[in-house]
């Protein structure tokens, strides 16, 4: 019986858990209020930091928001109203890229002002010329308050900011509290890893694409890391949530991301911001669509408009035939993490090589291209479907038996290659069906060659003279030996 009684209270408490309401860091005010008694304090937030308070929100404080101005029906209030509604002393507001309201464009400058609710200064970021606050805006307080919904992305630009303000903060002796928020796609960690040589302010660290981590972890990540200046740091973390928690969110973390789906699929479709395509900015679906007006056999068609968030879209005002992912079930988007396939498809589209690419992509991408010698060694070690298992599996010791690769090397590769060796990757590598046409064939080398980072006149002049009837592997190598050769 007593067992019984055990097992029972255990299928309880999982119970219980798994279905507990994920509670941010701003909602455990037990945690720190008590470091801003008695401080100046100054608050880095835009219009995400929003929680709630009171009756229906198990394991809140129900009286830390109730009444107080700002406060909706349902018990949401606004950091800064919560803040300033509880007596503490806001000296200021630092606001990030889309500005305190979360209305501007993507990069768009947002100048200084004060908040009409509060009468609090706010100190924009993002006005063009601020890299960092003023000595005297960093006079202004002793404590700086984090509180803004990042996505999960290396490119997207909130924890940058944070970042520049702790190193602000190290150097003027200021302390910091993050109060964490869920990563929505902190179930993925995909991508390659940055190469410093792409540092930009679409990407600062030396992580993957989807880092996998919250603000808060970033936050003490970069410290440990010494990526970011040591300062006084705490961070107050989510109850309830662990990486493979879903989290929906409840506001919109940008304008351009207005549905859970397009916070799911904007690992991959934010890609075409480094080429020629629309991802949708100008519609009402975001990161969710992409096209071109010179995409044929596609049945889906929209035209980029000015719209709040994106007031000159690219494309605008043409019409664009494209991909509809709007439809795609939430379970199946949420699954995807990151993949090449939208961005080759459309480049296969378009056959415009190289043209097809801008320098952003780089930035995005965060790595260079694959070179004809490398990709030659693996080709004479490897099979396609051999590769492509040994990167999938991290057998370091198998990738190190590519001539000139070693340990260090192979983990590099593996890093930068794991979870992009797709359908649409394996084109890199693929020799291509024995019976295809050889017109297929050179069109597939031809690919292949682009995508490695080579002209159309490269690929075009490498490929000359290549054995009649050769598959696309065989062309492939033939070309990269010419070009190792040059």
């Amino acid at each position: 019986m007593k067992k019984f009684v055990i097992s029972l209270l255990s299928v309880i408490f999982l119970c219980a858990a798994a279905t507990a309401q994920v509670l941010v860091g701003m909602t455990d005010t037990t945690a720190y209020f008590p470091q801003l008694e008695g401080r100046r304090v100054a608050v880095l937030a835009n219009h995400t930091a929003v929680a709630r308070f009171g009756d229906g929100a198990p394991g809140v404080a129900a009286d830390a928001a109730v009444r107080l101005p700002g406060t909706a029906s349902d018990g949401t209030i606004h950091l800064v109203d919560l803040l300033h509604g509880r007596g503490f002393d806001v000296t200021g507001i630092f606001s990030p890229e889309h500005g305190f309201r979360g209305t501007a464009d993507a990069g768009e400058h947002v100048a200084s002002s004060v908040d009409a609710a509060t009468g609090i200064p706010i100190r924009s970021l993002y006005d063009g010329n601020t890299k960092r606050p003023s000595d005297e805006a960093m006079r202004s307080f002793d404590v700086l308050v984090v509180d803004m919904q990042d996505v999960g992305l290396r490119f997207y630009t909130y924890y940058i900011t944070m970042l520049r303000m702790m190193d602000a903060c190290a150097e003027s002796g200021r302390s910091v509290i993050v109060l964490d928020r869920p990563n929505p796609n902190g179930h993925h960690v995909d991508g390659p890893v940055l190469d410093m040589k792409y540092k930009s302010g679409v990407g600062a660290l030396p992580i993957p694409v989807l880092h996998g981590l919250t603000m808060g972890e970033i936050a003490r990540m970069a410290v440990g890391e010494g990526w970011a200046a040591s300062c006084d740091l705490q961070v107050v973390r989510c109850r309830n949530y662990t990486h493979d928690t879903p989290y929906e969110l409840p506001v919109a973390p940008s304008p351009n991301l207005p549905t859970q789906r397009a916070v799911y699929l904007y690992p991959s479709v934010c890609l075409f911001e480094g080429t020629v395509v629309s991802l949708g900015r100008g519609t009402d679906k975001p990161f969710e669509v992409y096209g071109h007006p010179d995409m044929t056999g596609c049945l889906f068609s929209f035209t980029p408009r000015p719209t709040a968030g994106a007031k000159h879209p690219p494309l605008e005002g043409r019409l664009c035939h494209g991909v509809d992912l709007s439809r795609m079930p939430l379970g199946e988007a949420r699954a995807e993490g990151l993949t090449l396939k939208y961005v080759i498809e459309a480049c296969r589209n378009l056959g415009l090589g190289d043209k097809f690419f801008t320098p952003m992509f780089e930035k995005l991408i965060g790595v260079s291209k694959v070179g004809p010698k490398m990709a030659l060694a693996a080709l004479s070690t490897f099979s396609p479907a051999e590769l492509a298992d040994a990167i999938a599996s991290q057998d370091i010791a198998r990738v190190s038996h590519i001539p000139g690769v070693g340990k260090k090397t192979a983990e590099r590769i593996i890093l930068e290659l794991k979870g992009t060796l797709d359908a649409g990757m394996e084109s890199l590598f693929s020799q291509g069906a024995a019976e295809s046409a050889s017109s297929a064939a050179a069109q597939g080398a031809t690919e292949a060659l682009l995508s490695m980072g080579f002209t159309s006149a490269e690929a075009e002049v490498a490929l000359k003279g290549a054995p009649e009837g050769a598959g696309e592997g065989a062309l492939l190598q033939y070309a990269l030996k010419r070009l190792g050769s040059r």
